[in-house]
């Protein structure tokens, strides 16, 4: 959701608490609202309330992985369904990149993040 002074939302989907305050100062740095969910069905829960402009998601979590939540965010009426994806993982095992494009992600990242790819990705998929 944008805000009276154009800031965009993002949705940082993570369960490990050290990654996801690197991913939340990085992308506060760049003048985002960050909010924040440390398991897939928080991230569901939060994408249907607070309507992020876009979703930082790991796909090993607990409670609900990163591809489910996706897909349940994707079945969202409204604008929630058409919010970007940025899948983010560690294992990149065979499949898994055909994997999260079809739950509905507009990017993949893999762990450790490269700091410079993940803004130029966010950039690019909140560019209007």
């Amino acid at each position: 959701m944008t805000s009276a002074l154009g800031q965009k939302t993002i949705l940082i989907a993570e369960d490990s608490a050290d990654t996801r305050a690197v991913l939340c100062r990085t992308l506060a740095f760049h003048g985002y609202r960050i909010i924040e969910a440390a398991d897939g069905g928080q991230a569901v829960e939060l994408a249907r309330r607070a309507r992020p402009d876009l979703v930082v998601m790991d796909l090993n979590m607990p409670v609900l992985d990163g591809l489910a939540a996706t897909e349940q965010i994707r079945r969202m009426r409204g604008s929630c369904g058409d919010v970007p994806v940025v899948a983010v993982t560690a294992f990149d095992t065979y499949g898994m990149r055909e994997a999260a494009t079809e739950a509905g992600c507009d990017a993949y990242l893999l762990k450790p993040l490269v700091i410079d790819e993940l803004e130029s990705v966010v950039e690019r998929l909140l560019a209007v």
